[in-house]
């Protein structure tokens, strides 16, 4: 029997661990972000760890869980004892304090090319149109500042219009002006650089998308004649007004579907990560002439796009830009990536880390004691002279910082053993994200 040369509605989704590890690292890192806009919002940026926990848990964490999160990233959260009310504390180290401030810099030093790329954001839309809500959401993602709707969109009149729905009674984006210069697709430049460098035949990338199957997914004879023919079928730009196509036909409704593929990878290409949230793409679904099954239509191209559902127990679907990324890393970063990796590597630290370093500094402290003023050893030996037993007392004295060392290392500290073996596993699973 002949069977079909069309690419299958349904496939199974093929798992990509190097993906799926990063997803893993990624809640650890929502988790650290959450507790950290709960302390910067305390005065003094620092909050007790009663109060702490009464915050999380309207945020639906358990009861122990606050304690027992922070305690394991002693690079990000500091816990001391109040000098006052004699009760434990939770602020920020130094390290979280000057990522924040990096992060910032870099979000501020690319605010030209975050207007860019929200003209273009707003361009993809078929009205030229976005909800203000939608975008909000969306913010961190496309590299956005938290007050957007004034620094980018009422800063630059020549370029957006902010106006109020009547019927709906929302705040709506509209782009004043398409730039022609904007309307040129990622996927655009790169088959021409491709053209250009390697010298591949015109009519086979003309049309066609780069794809990189995930390992253990199995193309047969009749799917990879599918490929290569959806690969050279022609398609509407998504920058194009097709609002005057008839679109009876089937070979329009072929069309139309890879338009839909080709939005998604434009919209993934203006993220800073190149990765966004399904339930993210699902708000611009109307505006852009998205499928209504988005995850299914994803997952008839697992070779350019992947969905990981690592994240929120499974309701979390996050959608990667395969050709983006290698081995776990974006093969082009940017600054902002960069400063955000940096919370990554801190978190991804062992506690010993931190308390080797807290050891070390005791003993530096220890060494400069005497310089300081401290009682010394001829100060010792004068008036011990007196007593006829200096020996004693000093091996005495030897004996009890003997036993002061002991007790120092057999001493209950706030990080235990489950916790240097989470970070073992925990360091195991970061060299799979970025071998």
């Amino acid at each position: 029997m002949s069977q079909s040369t069309s690419i299958p509605k349904k496939q199974e989704r093929i798992r990509d661990h190097g993906y799926d590890n990063y997803m893993e690292i990624h809640k650890k890192v929502i988790k650290t972000l959450k507790f950290q806009d709960m302390i910067l919002s305390q005065p003094n940026c620092m909050v007790s760890i009663h109060r702490l926990g009464a915050l999380a848990g309207r945020q639906g964490f358990k009861k122990l869980e606050p304690g027992q999160f922070i305690l394991k990233f002693p690079h990000v959260f500091e816990i001391y004892e109040h000098p006052v009310q004699r009760i434990l504390y939770c602020r920020l180290t130094r390290k979280a304090h000057l990522q924040i401030q990096q992060e910032n810099d870099a979000l501020m030093a690319q605010l030209t090319d975050a207007v860019t790329r929200l003209r273009k954001l707003v361009m993809l839309s078929n009205t030229g149109r976005l909800r203000l809500e939608h975008v909000r959401i969306a913010r961190k993602d496309f590299g956005l500042p938290d007050d957007f709707e004034f620094s980018v969109v009422l800063k630059h009149p020549q370029y957006f219009r902010l106006f109020d729905a009547k019927e709906t009674r929302n705040k709506y984006i509209e782009i004043v002006d398409k730039d022609p210069d904007l309307s040129v697709c990622a996927i655009e430049r790169e088959r021409e650089r491709e053209y250009r460098e390697g010298g591949a035949d015109a009519e086979d990338i003309r049309f066609s998308f780069i794809v990189n199957f995930p390992p253990g997914f199995k193309t047969g004879k009749y799917y990879k004649i599918a490929v290569w023919k959806w690969q050279r079928l022609p398609y509407w730009s998504p920058y194009e007004d097709i609002s005057g196509y008839d679109m009876r036909s089937l070979e329009a409704q072929k069309r139309m579907e890879k338009r839909a593929v080709a939005t998604i990878h434009e919209l993934l290409s203006l993220t800073v990560e190149k990765k966004i949230t399904l339930e993210r793409i699902a708000h611009f679904r109307a505006a852009m002439d998205l499928p209504n099954k988005l995850k299914h239509f994803l997952l008839q191209h697992q070779g350019i796009f992947y969905i990981s559902t690592r994240g929120n127990h499974g309701k979390l679907h996050t959608v990667f830009l395969r050709e983006a990324y290698r081995k776990g890393e974006l093969i082009e970063p940017n600054d902002l990536y960069l400063a955000r990796r940096r919370l990554v590597e801190l978190i991804m630290l062992s506690p010993r880390k931190a308390r080797m370093d807290g050891e070390m500094t005791n003993y530096r402290r220890d060494r400069l004691r005497p310089e300081k003023g401290g009682v010394q050893d001829d100060y010792i030996d004068g008036h011990c002279e007196r007593f006829g037993d200096t020996d004693n007392i000093r091996q005495r004295g030897k004996g009890k910082e003997d036993s002061d060392s002991d007790m120092d290392c057999d001493g209950d500290s706030y990080y235990t053993d489950e916790d240097d073996d989470c970070d073992d596993s925990l360091g195991v699973e970061d060299s799979h994200v970025t071998e």
